[in-house]
């Protein structure tokens, strides 16, 4: 085993304690230090009215083997709860329900000849085992050519622009694949059901669990701890906080965005500046409505149409137990959207006049005195657009600085961000940390 060193997880997300839990348990010394007063990033839980949920959307697919994984070694597994879902089409002004083979058959926007060719599609794409071919693709090309132009019109094309707007002009098939991949293969370990498992409690319950189990295993955490700089010095690393405070750990590693990475270690090299600043992010506003009465019973309501403002509708409460949140029903309403997007700077109220008007355009029996609750979380660096030929230009994990190393979502190669995905990631990670570290000399991260 490696000579224990004193380490410095800058960043307490999901990645960031999955991380801080495995240096730990490799008997290194570790402390986290979170930027807010809370863990969890991305998955972490919020207030909504008297209720308190996940900030964001989050499921557990049956194929999700390092997340479950780890909620095992939480003691949370045995308490997931599986729930086969519906997903439902918001197309033509109402809505189509596509939940299995007969629904998929009698799907109204596309003929017989383009659902073919469409099963086609997902066939094709579960059965690629490299994808690295893929990234040289753009998206739409890929699918013009296995799904024809009318299936990639009214299907994948609005699907695309929903996550990646206007950026999906920029993005290779492996996005895609990795998409279909991920949901094939859950089918598959569902029986080709639809089956999705969630916590009680939600991530509140989870974060809470795992911030214990690392407290147990020796990580000392630290909260409302803002990194400023991070610099060189003659025997390693130094890094600053907003209040001052600076640290210099044996081995430090940053988990936030690659943009702000450059930003705060300005004494990389050139080439690591550029390949971190070549990195390209999607944001997301999601408007979260707690609702007296339910809306659907699908789970996902992917849209198609033009001209609604946001870009699906994810009705919680088709999968968690109503009873989770006192009989009120959890509505998530995203809307993905370049990092400068106007939006950011708009108050909730006014966004919540042009979401909630769209939602009852979608549901005209819905009510003023149905909506309980409306909150947005706003976040401008949510995912990274998956561009052509991305793993080539995939930044360092250690760097030319001395005991720094930058790990981020930036490194889920081809993978869809969620929470099984980023488990793995810093799984994965850790013989390569602790082997650069204990060699003192930087790496090239290489994706498998």
């Amino acid at each position: 085993m490696p000579q224990p060193q004193s380490w410095a997880i800058l960043g307490g997300g999901i990645l960031g304690m999955t991380v801080a839990l495995r240096l730990a348990q490799q008997g290194q010394k570790v402390t986290l230090y979170e930027s807010s007063r809370e863990l969890g990033g991305l998955a972490s839980a919020w207030q909504l009215g008297d209720i308190t949920w996940d900030r964001h959307y989050h499921v557990t697919l049956l194929s999700d083997a390092h997340n479950r994984s780890l909620l095992r070694e939480l003691g949370l597994e045995q308490e997931l709860t599986w729930v086969e879902t519906k997903t439902g089409f918001y197309t033509g002004g109402r809505m189509v329900s596509m939940s299995n083979s007969l629904e998929f058959l009698k799907f109204p926007p596309i003929n017989l000849i383009d659902k073919f060719r469409l099963g086609l599609t997902i066939l094709h794409a579960s059965r690629i085992q490299d994808w690295h071919a893929l990234e040289q693709i753009p998206v739409e090309e890929w699918l013009r050519k296995w799904s024809g132009n009318n299936t990639t019109e009214k299907i994948w094309l609005p699907l695309l622009r929903a996550k990646l707007g206007a950026n999906y002009t920029k993005a290779s098939a492996a996005f895609i694949w990795a998409t279909i991949a991920r949901m094939y293969t859950a089918r598959r370990s569902g029986l080709k059901k639809e089956m999705f498992g969630y916590v009680p409690g939600g991530y509140a319950r989870i974060l809470s669990r795992m911030q214990g189990v690392l407290m147990r295993a020796g990580v000392t955490i630290r909260l409302n701890s803002r990194v400023t700089g991070v610099r060189k010095t003659d025997h390693g690393v130094t890094v600053r906080f907003a209040d001052g405070s600076t640290i210099s750990p044996d081995q430090a590693i940053f988990t936030g965005p690659a943009t702000t990475a450059a930003d705060l270690c300005t004494e990389l090299s050139p080439e690591e500046q550029r390949l971190l600043r070549g990195i390209e992010y999607q944001g997301i506003l999601c408007a979260s409505l707690l609702l007296r009465r339910p809306l659907t019973p699908y789970y996902v309501t992917n849209i198609t149409d033009p001209g609604l403002p946001f870009t699906a509708v994810i009705e919680m409460t088709a999968l968690v137990d109503p009873k989770q949140f006192g009989g009120k029903h959890l509505v998530y309403l995203p809307k993905y959207v370049p990092i400068n997007d106007p939006m950011f700077e708009q108050s909730d109220a006014e966004i919540q006049s042009t979401f909630f008007t769209a939602l009852k355009t979608m549901h005209p029996t819905l009510t003023d005195d149905d909506l309980l609750t409306f909150k947005v979380s706003r976040v401008r660096q949510v995912f990274v657009i998956p561009t052509l030929n991305y793993s080539l230009n995939l930044p360092p994990v250690s760097t030319t600085i001395p005991g720094l190393h930058i790990l981020n979502s930036a490194h889920i190669v081809n993978g869809t961000l969620n929470v099984n995905d980023t488990v793995q990631l810093a799984e994965r990670s850790i013989p390569l940390l602790l082997s650069q570290a204990a060699k003192s000399r930087p790496a090239i991260y290489q994706p498998a």
